[in-house]
């Protein structure tokens, strides 16, 4: 039997008795705020994929699609790079320089990750766009950088707008997440969710096939003057602005999240005109008055210390933050160096440069084609059905697994089976996508409430990027260890081998303190915390017991026009199978926690 069903249902106000010290107008805010939160619920639950839908999907996923090419160009324009500023090096950076030129994006992202992430908690989601404008900027300046006559070199000024475009991707991650969790049903939050992340795979594929283009246009130019890739790899990076240039609009042009003024703002007349943008309205048959917050001084930060001083709730964002830490580690110290692999296995090594960019560029098509995009479809298509937690224990197993064969049977596999290397390599590539790189990124967006929510997606993003920039900065000079010649990486199986051991760690974290969200509505979440001398207590006339309590469907069957409370009760225990109610979570809640 359904549990709301089962509850004893209070038709008549006149069963309550209100504290005096609550007066009449707070306590019917407070009742029109828990009907409103269930009507958002239930339209939730009824709506289909329409243009709103769409239009959400391309906004966010063209800022992924951004961002991801934007991060991983540098891995291909690099090896351009050296041929023509750094021909008295064999035509390599230096390890420290790559190091510190890939690793600044990484640095810039880091704190756009917290930052955004608290501004969008503190001022609402209606900064989203902001941080594209920072992207365009640090895209069109990474690709007109230039040098000095005496002084910073062009890799100098790179490094510094691609610092500037870190600080851009970086807001996208808490700004991108949040809104689409919060604008998502119930049932297709996971599978929204990694559709928009999976823009990364696709983005990491558009960079290796533009570089290709380019090459093909230019190779004559190249094969007559190696100094014309100074043109190729300034468009490869440049063209990366034109997504984020073509969506900006309907970055800045979206309205305030529905949930984030309910929950947050308690604004019934902010979030009505959001639904109704997408297509979907309140019913004000059943609330005929129009609530209009009043003017409250909030302090997010003595929120945010409030809810995460309690240990269950810190366990969950070291959950997030230290799976995503470990993940991108290994993800990015490959990600951001394919070209030392693929060089490594000779796929890329040839004798002419154009010969070797274009087969460094082939290698990442395939790798990408056959690990990478598929990973994160294989998400999409698996989200709802297997869990998130499922699916992030199944990628840091495997991916444990297939570092350690990597790494153990390097020598073998180079000298006697590149097509096993190729296809050992992929799977671990398949994994991190199908797995953690795809979880990480979801979770968060899901499990905190909505006053904490972009701030604590921030957190764990930005602790995400701290474990890119040290793969940013240690991997080049560590696959260098023990090198007897420039590009031998004599110490590529050992790094392989510790990247097996962080992934192990990234399992045991999940498994220690990650949550399952899966069917979850996000209102099973929220805590909102009223001051004591603020709190509701409702108990029924003349019983005292202190343990007797009171249903959201209590609530808000008193203010249903017309309607008696059988019917209200009904409306509010109808629910799918993608998840519960606001009512059934509730059920066993003091108003006062609401």
């Amino acid at each position: 039997m359904d549990p709301i069903t089962n509850k004893t249902i209070a038709s008549n106000t006149d069963d309550f008795q209100r504290p005096e010290s609550i007066d009449s107008s707070r306590f019917r805010k407070v009742e029109d705020n828990l009907n409103s939160l269930e009507q958002l619920e239930r339209k939730d639950r009824k709506r289909k994929i329409n243009w709103f839908t769409i239009r959400t999907i391309l906004t966010s996923g063209a800022g992924f699609f951004t961002d991801s090419y934007d991060v991983f160009i540098i891995n291909l324009v690099m090896p351009m790079i050296g041929y023509v500023y750094y021909s008295q090096n064999n035509n390599k950076v230096p390890a420290d320089i790559e190091g510190v030129v890939k690793g600044m994006a990484s640095v810039g992202t880091l704190i756009g990750q917290l930052v955004f992430g608290f501004m969008g908690d503190i001022f609402g989601r209606k900064i989203y766009g902001f941080e594209l404008l920072i992207i365009i900027i640090g895209t069109i300046n990474c690709a007109t950088s230039s040098s000095t006559v005496r002084g910073v070199s062009v890799l100098g000024f790179l490094g510094l707008w691609r610092f500037i475009l870190g600080i851009g991707i970086g807001g996208d991650y808490p700004m991108s997440a949040t809104i689409t969790s919060e604008w998502s049903a119930t049932g297709k939050r996971g599978m929204m969710m990694a559709l928009i992340f999976s823009m990364q795979g696709i983005g990491n594929l558009a960079a290796a096939i533009v570089t290709i283009i380019l090459l093909a246009i230019f190779k004559q130019a190249i094969l007559a003057d190696m100094m014309n890739l100074d043109y190729v790899w300034r468009l490869c990076i440049g063209l990366g602005a034109v997504p984020a240039v073509a969506t900006i609009y309907l970055r800045f042009t979206m309205p305030e999240s529905p949930r984030y003024a309910l929950n947050v703002k308690h604004d019934l007349e902010e979030a009505t005109a959001a639904m109704a943008i997408k297509g979907d309205k309140f019913n004000h048959d059943d609330d005929q008055r129009s609530i209009k917050p009043q003017k409250q001084s909030r302090n997010h930060w003595a929120e945010f210390r409030k809810y995460f001083k309690q240990w269950r709730h810190l366990k969950v964002l070291l959950g997030t933050s230290l799976s995503w830490f470990f993940l991108d580690i290994a993800f990015y110290g490959l990600g951001l160096n394919n070209s030392y692999v693929l060089s490594a296995i000779g796929l890329s090594d040839k004798p002419s440069p154009f010969e070797t960019l274009w087969w460094n560029a082939v290698g990442q098509v395939i790798i990408t084609v056959l690990g990478s995009v598929p990973g994160y479809y294989l998400t999409v298509i698996f989200i709802e059905r297997w869990g998130r937690r499922t699916i992030q224990i199944m990628g840091f197993s495997l991916c444990t697994i297939l570092f350690v064969i990597l790494s153990a049977a390097y020598y073998q596999l180079r000298d006697n089976s590149v097509a096993g290397f190729i296809a050992i390599f992929t799977l671990a590539q398949l994994f991190q996508n199908f797995g953690a790189n795809s979880t990480t990124f979801i979770i968060p967006g899901e499990v905190f409430p909505t006053k904490v929510r972009a701030s604590a997606h921030g957190i764990s993003a930005a602790s995400g990027k701290a474990g890119a920039i040290i793969a940013s900065f240690a991997f080049n000079v560590l696959v260098e260890v023990h090198d007897t010649k420039p590009g031998q990486h004599a110490f590529l199986p050992e790094t392989l081998g510790i990247f097996a051991a962080i992934m192990f760690l990234g399992l045991v974290v999940t498994i220690l303190w990650v949550p399952e969200s899966k069917g979850k509505d996000l209102q099973e979440f929220e805590e909102q915390v009223l001051d004591d001398d603020q709190s509701i207590e409702l108990k029924p006339a003349g019983n005292t017991t202190s343990d007797q309590h009171h249903t959201l469907q209590e609530l808000s069957s008193k203010n249903q026009k017309g309607q008696d409370s059988t019917d209200s009760s009904t409306e509010a225990s109808t629910s799918d199978d993608n998840g519960r109610g606001f009512a059934e979570t509730f059920m066993n809640d003091d108003v006062s926690k609401l």
